[in-house]
């Protein structure tokens, strides 16, 4: 989700009548643009980034469990089931954009896989039962501070699997929040944002 992105960082269509749309990059459902409303700080996580995202998790992600944490239009998650996950939870706070994505999951037939809790992030990582998520999405708005907090409530929660692979966005220049036994396995830039791959430290 994230605040709004800068335009060197490749933002959302916008269709005419106003209306907001994604595209999945590749898998099952290559192609097909998805609609999403305007809310504040919703802020798709742009195709370019996502090609590169998604290339680091090929060998891991058929199959996978994943949780898109702030959820937005989307575009991680069910580029993600489009792509071969087994189960995809989208935790989305905004009623609208929830409907949205509910309306999105069953128009690409993914009900059986892939499930939508309207609901804030950390409230629902303190209170649900945790489950080990092979691959995490953490793209909060760039504004709110809660990068470090979410890592922190999934690391002490019980929410990463063995193994699991976590994706950061975040806008500008400085390190990430990672807390310990976790390690940074990639990080680039595009434009303003700053996006990177973490992972159980090794030992």
């Amino acid at each position: 989700m994230g605040s709004r992105r800068p335009p060197e960082a490749e933002g959302p269509a916008r269709a005419a009548g106003g209306g907001n749309r994604v595209r999945l990059i590749a898998g099952t459902h290559r192609g097909r643009k998805l609609a999403f409303p305007d809310a504040a700080g919703l802020r798709p996580t742009g195709d370019r980034v996502r090609e590169t995202l998604f290339n680091w998790l090929q060998g891991v992600l058929p199959g996978a469990r994943c949780l898109d944490l702030f959820a937005g239009s989307g575009a991680l998650g069910l580029e993600a089931a489009s792509r071969g996950a087994a189960e995809v939870v989208l935790v989305e706070s905004a009623p609208a954009v929830a409907c949205a994505l509910r309306a999105n999951v069953a128009t690409l037939g993914f009900g059986d896989r892939v499930r939508v809790v309207e609901a804030d992030a950390l409230r629902w990582l303190a209170t649900a039962r945790p489950v080990g998520f092979d691959v995490v999405f953490l793209d909060p708005p760039f504004a709110s501070g809660l990068l470090g907090p979410a890592l922190d409530a999934l690391e002490r929660g019980g929410w990463l699997a063995d193994g699991v692979r976590i994706y950061l966005e975040r806008s500008g220049a400085g390190g990430w929040p990672l807390p310990e036994g976790l390690t940074l396995l990639r990080d680039k830039r595009a434009g303003q944002v700053a996006y990177a791959l973490a992972g159980r430290a090794s030992g």
